[in-house]
């Protein structure tokens, strides 16, 4: 029988931990022995709910999407996280740890981000409780995600761009550990995933958890039943697919899918299926899956998809692949495209890139015409939309 929670050394099986320089030691280690008194705090659980439903506009609906369940014959339900403010999963963890952060004193917040969506979150609830926000992002992802910079600004966030290595997530990542280490007093680092040192791979699938509480719930108000046959999710770091989980992990009849980025193919030299491709390694604090050369040195992942294109992967995603708890499937940057105007016209809804690479799991896998599938929309595609038109130009010629 395999345990899914993590124990008191930040392990899930043998990947997690934390690995950390020692100027943080003192700052984690408060945020570990912290961390579940705060969340389980009836004051802070009231705060967080209460800005959950009236500021992020939870419950998020779950959607039954006729045509598109009418193609692939069976049921399926989209958790509509792309509805909530800012448009994205993210909210979830950024309102959870802002409130936590001013329970710890701290005054100055920092984030990495490769999407834009967890910045855009971040900046957003710094905005709201008026504390000063520095983001990092990739030189890359700056520039293929404009518009997300652009909100962060006029929210008032500090946007810094990184110029080392590759330029994406993993860049901003090691800048945001560095200005920690700098200013270990009165800073407090919200990661934006269930990756880094523990607590916080633990902290934010908590902090996400909300999505498959619901999930349970809106599904039996619409099935009779609160478990289904399959839940899909992507994962990059892997929070919103921990939320989408952490509720069914011990019920051995709900099948887990997860999507990875397979980019131009797992192969081609250019993907970021960690779980397929990567070996154990330690990255920003934990060790896990990491896609890595022969002499150990990270390789520079690629996605289509600024979200997904991480060298590592959540210390829990490689504990439920390894164990089997999780089926994996690396979604190549064609099959999400497709997977993404598939949704736009059948349904009218415009996925994040993200998003769309759960929604190429349809044609991968068989179905039962009863069988249930809920499919975690995690984020909307407003931010992808230069990439669709090019896109779609180019399909067009």
């Amino acid at each position: 029988m395999h345990t899914y929670n993590v124990d008191q050394n930040g392990y899930y099986g043998e990947f997690g931990g934390a690995y950390i320089p020692e100027i943080l030691y003192e700052n984690v280690d408060l945020l570990k022995k912290n961390y579940l008194k705060i969340l389980e705090d009836p004051e802070f659980q009231k705060d967080y709910h209460n800005l959950l439903r009236d500021y992020v506009g939870r419950p998020s609906p779950l959607y039954f999407a006729k045509k598109l369940s009418h193609k692939y014959g069976c049921k399926i339900y989209l958790k509509r996280e792309d509805l909530n403010h800012t448009g994205a999963h993210k909210i979830n963890n950024t309102i959870g740890q802002i409130l936590l952060a001013q329970k710890m004193g701290k005054t100055r917040i920092i984030a990495e981000t490769g999407a834009g969506q967890h910045g855009v979150a971040t900046a957003t609830v710094c905005a709201l409780m008026n504390m000063k926000c520095v983001i990092y992002m990739g030189k890359v992802d700056v520039e293929r995600q404009r518009l997300n910079v652009e909100k962060m600004q006029m929210l008032g966030a500090e946007v810094n761009p990184v110029t080392s290595g590759n330029m994406t997530l993993k860049d901003a990542t090691n800048e945001a550990i560095r200005d920690w280490c700098s200013n270990p007093i009165d800073t407090y680092y919200i990661i934006g995933s269930t990756v880094g040192p523990h607590p916080y791979p633990d902290m934010v699938a908590r902090l996400q958890s909300v999505i498959s509480e619901e999930i349970r719930k809106q599904l039996f108000e619409k099935e009779h039943r609160e478990i289904p046959d399959y839940l899909i999710a992507c994962v990059g770091g892997g929070s919103n697919a921990a939320g989408t989980i952490y509720h069914f992990l011990n019920e051995p009849s709900v099948n887990i899918v997860l999507a990875e980025a397979a980019g131009k193919g797992i192969n081609s030299g250019e993907s970021a299926a960690t779980i397929h491709l990567g070996k154990l390694g330690i990255i920003h604090g934990s060790k896990t899956l990491l896609m890595q050369s022969e002499d150990g040195q990270i390789e520079e992942p690629y996605s289509i998809s600024a979200g997904l294109d991480y060298p590592g992967i959540g210390p829990l995603h490689a504990h439920l692949a390894k164990t089997k708890r999780s089926e994996v499937l690396a979604i190549a940057d064609e099959e999400a495209l497709d997977a993404a105007f598939e949704l736009t016209r059948l349904e009218g809804i415009i996925p994040a890139i993200e998003s769309a690479h759960a929604l190429g799991v349809l044609k991968k896998k068989k179905f039962k015409k009863e069988e249930v599938i809920v499919i975690c929309l995690s984020g909307r595609g407003d931010k992808d939309m230069e990439t669709y038109i090019k896109i779609q130009k180019k399909r067009n010629g």
